[in-house]
């Protein structure tokens, strides 16, 4: 079967711990809302999704470096700034928190990518749904794709404005 989907077996276990990375961040958003470190479903969706990205950089389906390679490094990129802000932010307040849920969301939509591309690529078999890469079909769903993770990224950001915020303790006189 491997071979006839064109996958080595590093490329099974990349894809392996990118879907339990998908799986991790949709239970964590449908439990509480937001992807993050505090809940055992983020920390597994922050560390797989960390683990697919550096695997995806070994991977050269394609010949060399290029855009997969792009969107690894990018993903990366992401998810350390997200996990900066939510480790130095207050979780009530500014700006790191909004850069926190919305950065880990990005990398859900990340995820969409390649995965769209590869399986559609691939199946279903003899006839798959994309031609390549570069396919109007393709790029019009991920594009779909992209209006969803906006419309989501919205819906949290309004919840985070809205969540009560704990008093500041008062300074010392």
């Amino acid at each position: 079967m491997l071979d006839t989907l064109n996958l080595s077996q590093f490329g099974t276990v990349h894809t392996l711990v990118a879907l339990l990375a998908v799986a991790c961040g949709i239970v964590a958003l449908a439990r509480h809302g937001r992807i993050g470190t505090a809940s055992r479903s983020g920390r597994g969706y922050v560390l797989l999704t960390a683990l697919t990205a550096v695997t995806g950089l070994f991977i050269f389906r394609h010949g060399g470096f290029g855009p997969p390679h792009v969107l690894a490094i990018l993903t990366l990129v992401v998810l350390a700034v997200a996990f900066a802000a939510e480790c130095l932010g207050h979780p009530d307040r500014g700006l790191a928190r909004y850069v926190a849920v919305l950065g880990y969301s990005l990398t859900l939509f990340f995820h969409l990518i390649p995965g769209l591309t590869e399986t559609g690529t691939r199946l279903p078999l003899g006839a798959p749904l994309f031609s390549g890469p570069e396919d109007a079909t393709l790029k019009m769903l991920v594009g779909i794709g992209f209006l969803v993770y906006l419309a989501g990224a919205g819906w949290q950001a309004l919840r985070l404005w809205r969540a009560p915020r704990r008093p500041q303790p008062v300074a010392a006189r």
